[in-house]
């Protein structure tokens, strides 16, 4: 137990107490559409090796040494080339062991910031895995990118 503890002051008889503040947080919408990278760190999770391998690599392009370094708390770094820096490529046993969903998000979401039209070709590369199309993360997906992209045409 704590040697400093206070104890509130007693109040002389018939002064009004102050009613206790409630400070409450308004509940977030439930139709709130969830975040372009969100979805994509949802499909990622629901992809077979193959289309995490395109997908990823689709996104890589989009980013530079440094940021390989820094997205996702470094969890790219490892892709780094050792020798001069040209591209990036994931490989398979990257998608199995060490990339997760929410490394996947924090790329998306540098993707999105950095060149927002590599978001916009996530549709070709997906259109390889149409089964993977059909699911709600996918569908959720496309939606969601062309939402994005009547917005940014629209100048909102």
């Amino acid at each position: 137990m704590d040697s400093q503890q206070q104890y509130p002051m007693p109040r002389p008889a018939g002064e009004p107490q102050a009613a206790p503040s409630v400070v409450t947080t308004p509940p977030a919408p439930i139709d709130a559409p969830a975040s372009v990278p969100a979805l994509v760190a949802a499909l990622y999770d629901e992809a077979p090796a193959s289309l995490r391998q395109r997908l990823l690599n689709h996104l890589l392009r989009a980013v530079g040494p440094l940021a390989l370094a820094a997205v996702a708390a470094g969890a790219f770094a490892r892709l780094l080339p050792a020798e001069r820096w040209g591209s990036v490529q994931v490989h398979l046993d990257d998608v199995f062991f060490r990339i997760r969903p929410d490394h996947v998000a924090d790329l998306a979401s540098y993707v999105e910031q950095k060149a927002p039209e590599m978001l916009g070709g996530l549709p070709d590369v997906l259109s390889s895995g149409p089964l993977l199309m059909g699911t709600l993360s996918g569908a959720l997906l496309l939606l969601a990118l062309r939402q994005a992209l009547r917005q940014r045409r629209h100048g909102q």
